[in-house]
């Protein structure tokens, strides 16, 4: 099984990765988004560790049973030979009905087939009132006019 695009990457590919990872996060589907890593594929989410799609699969499960409505924007940051770097912030609320937004960086390793082997990730987070929430696109794929962090000035 191959994932394309392939490394090295370049501004083009490191973009349509980054596009690609998103789209899957935010489909909330956890068997979709662990078929984009390699079946040995190694993460660190801040304090947890996993290993291989099972793993991904049930973090991802236990993930998105907690973190509703959950929407996710990511950029790159860097990108060199067969690594890229993204910046990130999704938005969720809890079955209280409370809001957060996270923001994170992850850094990126992928085989020579395009799937990830290495996901390292950095994330904090911070309650939010629902005002304030900046994510409003229906659930699924960010429109392709949604504005990017940057944009959003985050």
């Amino acid at each position: 099984m191959s994932r394309p695009p392939f490394p090295p990457f370049d501004d083009e590919t490191a973009a349509q990765k980054a596009r690609m990872a998103e789209d899957a996060w935010n489909s909330r589907d956890p068997a979709r988004v662990a078929l984009a890593y390699a079946p040995e594929s190694r993460w660190r989410n801040r304090a947890e560790f996993i290993e291989g799609r099972a793993e991904i699969e049930a973090f991802l499960t236990r993930k998105w049973a907690r973190e509703l409505d959950y929407r996710l924007i990511k950029e790159v940051w860097a990108h060199k030979g067969n690594r890229i770097a993204v910046r990130f912030a999704y938005e969720y609320h809890d079955d209280s009905g409370n809001w957060f937004r996270a923001y994170g960086n992850e850094n990126w390793q992928f085989d020579a087939e395009g799937l990830m082997e290495t996901r390292i990730a950095s994330i904090n987070e911070h309650p939010i009132a629902e005002a304030e929430r900046k994510f409003h696109w229906p659930l699924g794929r960010r429109p392709d006019d949604h504005p990017g962090l940057g944009t959003l000035g985050l």
